[in-house]
């Protein structure tokens, strides 16, 4: 027998005044749905998840919750103003959850819930949301652009929750990686119609493709009017799917020739190459070294960036990204070595802080300065023209900022920006806020775009489409150089890993090394273990690995629940084990050390 859905809508409707939002929509959540909610920005996602937790009303239809079914948001932008510390915050409202649930999730995020809410940063502010959401232990869990503002330890310490999590959730999201890992099907507000799909978001644009597709032979019967609409969406998608093809294989052409010139060590140093190469070469970075304190953040840093180059640059928050794209800019001094600038470079930088928009501005002061013409990187073009290429309606020309969703400001940003001559794209997080057609016109103004481009990012599928170069921080001061984006910097960590890994444990138990001192001190049974623990560690860090593997399956739970739940108690035997074993083996390692002594 099926089980009955957490929560149902039965012909809702929403009337904003001027037109139905939606109307007619029916939408049934089960216990173990997974759903992306996608959509343009203006078509009412986030609208539509108050009125699936009951924040908002509808104007017409029946919203049914299976009763003791707890429903929980994390909303895109929480009001924190009227609390003093993130703790606070956490424990309002009157099904607030436990203090100590709240502090453990917290302390996994790496989040001091004292710090004062009004100065935080809005990552921090984030992750304390996060806890609270999450300690709320809901059924259903409705998700407002999650990722935003994390770090990328912290998107994937939510990726490990949400694959343990047992109840449904609804999410909204422009990071492609975290939707594709984690959901199973997909609901898609389109024009004020709701569509579903029992797909994992991998399966989106195939099925986005198909549908307009069918549209436009459907069209072919109708009004001339309504066939050019349709046929101007199917040839819209489609275009571009093929666009982007093309330019991924140019940027795999860009990454094939920066990872001949990448050092084999894997060392942060570039080859000067020819002479042509340094004449192309825009900065330079040679045996650069900065700290502040005792801290050391860059060490022995050498990079040359040339003409065209796109640079990725990823790491987690405080590892010194900020610190790193400033020195390359010239905005910060290393305290050795040298950073060099060509002298032609014009730079502009896109920041997201949205400082530029004035709510009572319109949206044609800030494109074209109040007038109806616009140089666009030394072409002139009608404001009109340029707001469609950046999939404005062209009737918005006379809107108040303070009127445009968040996702629309930061697309209007992006108009105004990228139609500055230059030569030098700074971009520091600029996908929040975007959706998913806005990240694909970004990616195609960025592979057009004729200078040098450096991105700060955390947004993985969009490195790599992008970049052909990552520059990966881990914390440690050094600095890899990778050609590629971030999966590629992700798979060099791993080999990396693994091969110290390894490494380590054949000092430890290789047969050919020399055997680990015998101590007199050591019973006949420690000194067995002190020289067979290595090994075994080994194989328990390599049965987690595969545990962990498994348990990855975004579809796991809802294919087989009961397998999942055995995998779960099997990892989390193995890690027991695995700290015995560690335990056990440094417990042993320093009596040998004193005895030696």
């Amino acid at each position: 027998m099926a089980e009955a859905p957490i929560l149902s809508w039965e012909g809702l409707g929403l009337n904003q005044g001027t037109g139905w939002l939606f109307k007619d929509l029916d939408l049934n959540i089960g216990q173990r749905d997974r759903l992306a909610l996608i959509g343009r920005n203006g078509a009412g996602k986030t609208t539509l998840l108050k009125l699936i937790s009951g924040e908002v009303d509808a104007d017409k239809g029946t919203r049914s919750v299976q009763p003791g079914n707890r429903i929980v948001v994390l909303e895109q932008d929480p009001d924190f103003s009227s609390f003093e510390k993130l703790i606070d915050y956490a424990l309002s409202g009157k099904d607030a959850p436990q203090r100590y649930e709240v502090e453990a999730i917290a302390d996994q995020l790496g989040i001091d819930m004292e710090r004062n809410a009004k100065s935080a940063s809005g990552g921090e502010r984030r992750r304390a949301a996060l806890a609270r959401a999450l300690a709320m232990e809901p059924n259903l869990l409705l998700l407002d652009e999650p990722t935003n503002h994390l770090d990328l330890a912290a998107i994937e310490w939510l990726e490990s929750w949400l694959s343990r999590y047992k109840g449904a959730f609804v999410t909204i999201s422009h990071d492609r990686a975290f939707l594709k890992k984690l959901t199973n099907a997909t609901i898609w507000l389109d024009r004020g119609t709701l569509r579903r799909k029992d797909i994992g978001f991998g399966g989106y644009e195939a099925w986005e493709e198909q549908v307009y597709a069918e549209e436009a032979r459907a069209a072919e019967k109708m009004d001339a009017k309504l066939k050019i609409e349709a046929h101007w969406l199917e040839r819209g998608v489609t275009a571009r799917r093929k666009r982007n093809q093309g330019r991924l294989s140019k940027l795999w052409e860009m990454r094939a020739q920066r990872a001949a010139m990448i050092s084999p060590q894997g060392t942060a140093k570039m080859s000067l190459g020819s002479d042509d190469v340094k004449t192309k070469s825009v900065i330079v970075a040679e045996n650069v070294n900065k700290s502040f304190g005792d801290h050391t953040i860059i060490r022995d840093f050498n990079l040359r960036i040339q003409r065209g180059d796109r640079i990725g640059i990823v790491g987690s928050n405080g590892a010194g990204k900020t610190t790193l794209l400033k020195m390359l800019t010239g905005q910060l001094q290393p305290d050795t070595g040298s950073i060099t600038l060509a002298k032609t470079l014009d730079s502009v930088m896109i920041d997201q802080q949205r400082s530029l928009l004035s709510p009572e501005k319109r949206v044609r002061d800030i494109i074209a300065e109040g007038g109806d013409w616009i140089d666009v990187r030394g072409t002139r073009k009608h404001i009109q023209a340029y707001m469609k290429d950046f999939l404005f309606d062209p009737a918005l020309i006379e809107a108040r900022v303070g009127t445009l969703s968040g996702g629309e400001q930061s697309r209007l940003l992006l108009a105004r920006e990228f139609s500055r001559l230059s030569n030098l794209l700074v971009l520091d997080e600029p996908t929040n806020d975007l959706d998913l057609e806005t990240l694909d016109l970004l990616q195609e103004v960025i592979a057009d775009y004729d200078g040098t481009v450096m991105i700060v990012s955390h947004d993985r599928d969009f490195l790599d489409r992008t970049v052909n170069v990552t520059l990966g921080l881990d914390g440690s001061g050094y600095i890899d150089v990778i050609a590629g984006g971030y999966a590629d910097w992700q798979a060099k960590r791993i080999e990396r890993n693994t091969a110290n890994s390894r490494s380590s444990s054949t000092r430890k138990s290789s047969p050919d090394a020399p055997p680990p001192p015998k101590s007199r001190k050591l019973s006949y049974k420690d000194q067995r273990d002190y020289d067979r623990l290595p090994a075994e560690i080994e194989k328990l860090e390599a049965q987690i690995a595969r545990g962990e593997e498994a348990l990855s399956d975004p579809e796991l739970y809802t294919r087989d629940p009961a397998k999942f739940q055995q995998l779960t108690k099997a990892l989390e035997k193995v890690r027991a084990d695995k700290d015995t074993a560690e335990e056990r083996w440094l417990e042993l390692a320093e009596q040998v050390e004193l005895a030696e002594g």
